[in-house]
């Protein structure tokens, strides 16, 4: 089994940055299998989205809305995936999810963490 748990989140004005921290625990067999890592959001009343993804090998995908403004990496030593927050807008507000996936289809979510940007 995989676990994840988000930190980092908490209340910005635009334009600040937030770092968000995704700490993966578990079985090494389980975590060894993890090929797709990312953010997921979903704010009040909308459908969870993705944000930022990274494979294994550095491969990264963002979304339209968060390019040029977010940034994600992953320490794998550490077993840790960030996102790198700046220049945040209101729109931004939402919960952020920590994702992980495997080829094999299997796959792990965070509870969450709060990100709030206020104008």
């Amino acid at each position: 089994q995989v676990q994840l748990v988000e930190s980092g989140g908490g209340l910005v004005q635009a334009g600040g940055s937030l770092r968000l921290s995704c700490a993966a625990s578990g079985s090494i067999v389980y975590l060894a299998s993890i090929k797709f890592t990312g953010w997921y959001r979903q704010a009040p009343g909308k459908q969870r989205d993705l944000v930022a993804r990274i494979t294994t090998g550095g491969i990264t995908n963002y979304a339209d809305s968060v390019k040029g403004r977010f940034s994600i990496s992953r320490d794998a030593a550490q077993n840790t995936l960030y996102l790198q927050m700046n220049s945040l807008k209101p729109e931004d507000t939402a919960v952020y999810f920590c994702y992980a996936g495997t080829d094999a289809g299997v796959y792990y979510w965070g509870k969450g963490t709060l990100v709030t940007v206020s104008s």
